[in-house]
This record gives C-alpha cells, sequence and structure tokens, in this order.
C-alpha cells in the first residue's frame, strides 16, 4: 500500500467532505445503519450524497425511493446513488470495455457472454471510487456516506489502488511512449482501441491513487464497522477491523445492530435466553473493540424502511453524536527511533502469533496475517536497514530494523 496519511498530509482535493464508510458481514444492516447515518446528517443540514457499491441494491429499499446509476436528491439536502457496473463501464471504462469486447469477439465469444466477461474482477469496486473521485472533484458535499459491499469486497474496493498499480508495472514494464507507439499501430491495423484503452487505465489508475490518499486520511475517512450480538458476527467484524488496520485505515466506531431491548423482553418470554446470551456478547464486544466507540442501535421489531424508521435508527445510533466527527482516531502505522536502530509498529488488533508472517523484500515489507497480505513500502531511510525481529504486543505488529550488517539486541 502507499505510506499511511497522517492527519497533517495535504488531501488531494479541495476541501475534502467528510466521508464515512460501512462495512461488515452480509446481513448485519450496513446499508440500514447507512441510510440512517445519512438521512440523520442530512437533518442537520449537511448536504450529503449515500453511494451504494452493495450489488444488492437494498438502498433504494432503505429509503423507499427509486433510485438509480447516477445520484439524485431523494431529501432536502439528501442524496443518493446506486453503483451500476455495466452503466459505470461505459462512462469510466469505455476503451477498455470496447477493447475487451473486440478480443472476445476474434476469439470467437458470442455478443452476451463477450459482455460478460468484459467486466474483470474489481471493476465494481473500481468503479465505485471513480464516482466516488467525480464527487469529490465535482460536487459541493458535506459528507460522503459509502454503503460498502459484505467486508471482503470492501477490502478489494480498499486495497483496488495498490493492486491495480502494481499490475499497470507488471502488465506494462516497457516505456509508455513504446506502448502508445505499438498501440496507434494496432488501432489502425486491426481497430483495436490498444493505444486509447491504455491512456485511459493511466487515468483511471491516478484517479484510483487520489481516491485512496483520501480514504487513507483519518480526519477525512472514518469506517464503521456494522456487527450484531451474534458470535459468529462478531469473530467476522474482529477479521475485518485486523485487515483494515493491516492496511492502514481508520476504524472510528462499532456500530451494534438489532440490540433487543431488554426492558420490552417479559420475564419467562421465548426471548429470554436470546436476551441472556445478548448481554454476554455486548460485553465481549465492549472489551474486544475498546477503547473505539461502541454505538448501539435497538430491534425496531419491524422492518425498517422510509423516513420515519430510519429516523428512529438516526437518533438512537447517535444520540446527541454529530455523525460527522471523527469519533476515534488512534494512529496505526508509527515508526520509532531505538538507538541505532527503528521499530515500526502496525496495528494488528486481534491476530495471533500464529497468524502472521512478516518478511522484509526490498523497499518493501510483506506482511501476512491469515489469507490476508499488504506489502507496505518502507521510508526510504530503511532501505539501509534489515529487518531483525517482529513480535506482537497488545495488539501491535512491532518490527525492529538494525544498520546492515547489525545483529538484533531482542
Amino acid at each position: 500500500m502507499l505510506f499511511p496519511a497522517s492527519d497533517d498530509d495535504d488531501v488531494p482535493f479541495d476541501d475534502a467532505p467528510r466521508i464515512l464508510l460501512f462495512t461488515g458481514k452480509g446481513g448485519t444492516g450496513k446499508t440500514t445503519c447507512a441510510a440512517a447515518t445519512a438521512q440523520h446528517a442530512a437533518r442537520q443540514g449537511h448536504k450529503t450524497l449515500v453511494l451504494s457499491s452493495d450489488p444488492a441494491h437494498s438502498l433504494a429499499d432503505a429509503l423507499d425511493q427509486e433510485l438509480g446509476p447516477e445520484a439524485r436528491e431523494v431529501r432536502d439536502r439528501l442524496f443518493a446513488q446506486e453503483v451500476d457496473l455495466y452503466y459505470s463501464m461505459k462512462k469510466h471504462w469505455g476503451h477498455m470495455r470496447e477493447l475487451m469486447l473486440t478480443v472476445f469477439r476474434w476469439q470467437g465469444v458470442d455478443q452476451i457472454a463477450a459482455e460478460e466477461l468484459a467486466a474483470l474482477p474489481g471493476m465494481n469496486e473500481g468503479s465505485v471510487l471513480l464516482w466516488l473521485e467525480e464527487a469529490l472533484r465535482e460536487a459541493d458535499y458535506d459528507l460522503i456516506v459509502v454503503d460498502s459491499a459484505p467486508t471482503g469486497e470492501t477490502l478489494t474496493l480498499l486495497t483496488l489502488p495498490q493492486v491495480t498499480q502494481w499490475w499497470l508495472a507488471k502488465a506494462f514494464p516497457f516505456q509508455k511512449m513504446a506502448v502508445k507507439s505499438l498501440g496507434f499501430g494496432v488501432r489502425k491495423a486491426t481497430g483495436i482501441p490498444l493505444d486509447k484503452g491504455y491512456e485511459e487505465l493511466e487515468v483511471i489508475f491516478e484517479k484510483l491513487e487520489r481516491v485512496q490518499q483520501v480514504l487513507a486520511t483519518p480526519s477525512t475517512t472514518s469506517i464503521r464497522l456494522v456487527t450484531n450480538p451474534e458470535k459468529m458476527v462478531i469473530e467476522e467484524a474482529r477479521r475485518a477491523f485486523t485487515y483494515l488496520q493491516l492496511y492502514g485505515y481508520g476504524v472510528d466506531s462499532v456500530v451494534v445492530n438489532r440490540v433487543l431491548p431488554e426492558d420490552e423482553v417479559p420475564a419467562d418470554s421465548f426471548f429470554e435466553g436470546y436476551v441472556e446470551s445478548q448481554r454476554e456478547y455486548l460485553e465481549e464486544i465492549e472489551q474486544s473493540f475498546r477503547p473505539l466507540p461502541i454505538l448501539q442501535v435497538p430491534h425496531l421489531g419491524e422492518e425498517v424502511f422510509g423516513a420515519e424508521r430510519l429516523g428512529r435508527i438516526g437518533n438512537a445510533m447517535y444520540a446527541e453524536r454529530n455523525p460527522t466527527d471523527v469519533f476515534y482516531d488512534e494512529p496505526t502505522f508509527t515508526v520509532e527511533e531505538d538507538g541505532d536502530a527503528y521499530v515500526l509498529n502496525l496495528r494488528l488488533a486481534f491476530a495471533t502469533e500464529a497468524d502472521v508472517d512478516v518478511r522484509q523484500l526490498g523497499d518493501q515489507l510483506v506482511v501476512q496475517v491469515a489469507n490476508q497480505r499488504s506489502n507496505v513500502i518502507l521510508p526510504n531511510f530503511l532501505n539501509y536497514y534489515h529487518m531483525t525481529s517482529a513480535a506482537l504486543e497488545e495488539g501491535w505488529l512491532r518490527v525492529r530494523f538494525t544498520p546492515d550488517g547489525e545483529a538484533s539486541s531482542n
């Protein structure tokens, strides 16, 4: 990944709005919480866009409004948009789409199958980032709320700029002008827009990089993890938190959705056992994610959609809080001097020694946590140092670097 941004880093957009990204295990109520947050902020006077990247497209159901692939105002100061992959491809990936369709047709693939194959893995997440870049560049929103897909897709979304940057370097290792000159000749001879596709790819990757800088700036962007008081959902939230920390993104709160109010459950009722286990899980969430703020959302006992019910959710979730505030801001990536050595600290909450593997490859630190890997670009001065030890201490991965030729004192 790019070196994580700090509060002092320049955001690559003038007056960038506040961004809140909601993620969690599928079915936890991310869309409801995102929609309720956006509506709550709009009612407080913030011009707000809620952008859904979830292919399930349940944002329209939550808002009880017809939505389209472009942002539209659904209530006063509240705008909403559901990203459509094929609409986005035509708008943002035109030449690339034409290039892939032409190649597939040359290979004898029929038109319908070619259209499907042209939607490469990661394109939906890339489209979301491009719409976000457009909103940051052209609109004057105070707040952008991203209703993200389930956790796995969210990690793809947040790491896509890193992956595409690597892909471009590997796919086109020769000189840029050579690619364009060759591509021009190919287009003239065959009609395949290789040069135009490459130019479009360059522009897209530049946009993705700019958006990533915004997403990795804690004073601008916060991720809010949505969970339920249930064992498997809590475990998923823990894993998500660890991986988000690994990639350098700021999580400022945990939202516990569908909490059954104890005072509304009669003694000896069918739900008494559920309430008892819920109490234990809520305590576990408090202990596991401390010191993150825990925002509780009560179970309304009915399906949540429309302005009135979303309003009740928003009021319960935030109470006296302003939803646009940064609720928690702890650095997740630091480098400290230790005599002649340096110690790199990377926040990896809930990871265990058995899950973590760390290696230094040139100017990169390769950190593997279970099945997730991140290539951390090291500060330039650490090119003259070697990793000599790595250990987990109280949720922090501490990696020690010593000058070339020196042994670790640990």
